[in-house]
């Protein structure tokens, strides 16, 4: 098979001759051990969404779209000492960030938001103007007449958007005005969250659709990080109102044009939205955070094969020895049997996982998509 073949034959519970091989990443800081423990980080290729044939990754393809705020705000660094600096993002957020263990731009904790770019309306519609679809831009060059016939013969997975670029509706929100600010907005500033919400919703599908009406993908993620390790960061009667009407209406238009399946990413434990998901006509959710209680296997016994699921491969579990390694991977093999499931590390490979362990799980992966676990 082909990638492109085994990816649908996995999906939708045919015979695949294995399982998609695919990861997420590394941590910075987990490459510069490895270098310490023996590896020579030259012979790999880093962006583990594209693949990396050295470590037996399958390939993927992402149509590199701009689905983002342009123009961006300028980057400006406010303060700088020996501990931390101070930045306005390119998204308009001031930040305050560790600059302990950080290993090329990546650090070792989360930033510290100061402030967001919209507090009311008024910023609402600053921000709004910088969202608008029809730029140039927002496409990489020359895509009609050097990579269009090539994506249509293609024989591997083809993504709509590159990695985090699709976001979501409570992500965008999120990202003007931060979490607790965004809590509160659900019910003192509701219209203007449906104004953002439909601005969301019509501003993808303005961008998606040059794309779309040349070529089918096969797949995208929509990305929603709407969820802490206990549950969403929203109640599911708030996300009915707001988001659930625009994401159903988002799904619809971009099957009907050629999207094959459509992900919903989000960290944290999600399962209480789950089925607004799937009646919005979701097909997968990625990347089961295992320290969330988001176990594969219960996940499936609860929303049935319909709902499938990628991730669930418990990054802790890969810290430990090649014991535990062998044990949790054992617990998917009956997932990975039925179908319908793609197992990757449930986030970034973190640093305290040694080479070794990563070997080990990496040979015994294959094993596990082979079925021969």
């Amino acid at each position: 098979m082909n990638g492109r073949e085994r990816f649908y034959a996995t999906m939708d519970y045919g015979k695949p001759d294995r399982v998609p091989n695919w990861e997420v990443g590394v941590w910075a800081q987990t490459k510069k051990r490895w270098e310490t423990e023996g590896l020579d980080v030259r012979d790999h290729q880093w962006d583990w969404f594209t693949g990396d044939e050295s470590w037996g990754q399958d390939l993927r393809e992402y149509i590199p779209v701009n689905f983002g705020m342009s123009p961006e705000f300028d980057e400006i660094l406010i303060e700088r000492n020996d501990r931390y600096e101070v930045l306005r993002r390119k998204d308009g957020s001031v930040t305050r960030s560790l600059l302990e263990g950080t290993i090329d731009g990546m650090r070792t904790s989360m930033d510290q938001h100061l402030s967001y770019p919209v507090k009311d309306l008024d910023d609402w519609k600053l921000i709004k103007k910088r969202y608008e679809a029809k730029l140039a831009g927002r496409y990489p060059p020359g895509w009609q007449q050097f990579r269009l016939e090539g994506w249509k013969r293609r024989e591997h997975v083809l993504v709509l958007g590159e990695n985090c670029s699709t976001l979501g509706f409570y992500w965008r929100a999120r990202e003007w005005m931060g979490t607790e600010n965004l809590s509160y907005a659900w019910y003192d500033q509701s219209a203007m969250l449906h104004d953002m919400m439909e601005t969301i919703l019509d501003f993808t599908i303005a961008v998606a659709t040059p794309v779309l009406a040349r070529t089918p993908v096969d797949y995208i993620f929509i990305n929603e990080d709407l969820s802490m390790k206990n549950g969403p960061l929203l109640s599911p009667d708030t996300y009915r109102d707001f988001i659930f009407p625009r994401m159903k209406r988002l799904v619809e238009f971009l099957k009907s044009h050629g999207v094959r399946y459509v992900v919903v990413d989000t960290d944290g434990n999600c399962e209480l939205l789950v089925p607004q998901f799937m009646e919005a006509g979701v097909d997968a959710i990625w990347p089961l955070e295992r320290a969330s209680d988001m176990d594969p296997v219960r996940l499936r016994k609860k929303f049935g094969p319909t709902l499938r699921l990628w991730g669930g491969v418990d990054k802790m579990e890969l810290a430990k020895d090649h014991a535990a390694i062998e044990s949790h991977l054992a617990t998917l093999a009956p997932l990975v049997e039925q179908g319908g499931f793609i197992p990757t590390v449930d986030h970034l490979v973190p640093p305290d996982v040694s080479l070794d362990n990563f070997r080990y799980y990496t040979k015994r992966k294959a094993d596990l998509l082979a079925g021969r676990f």
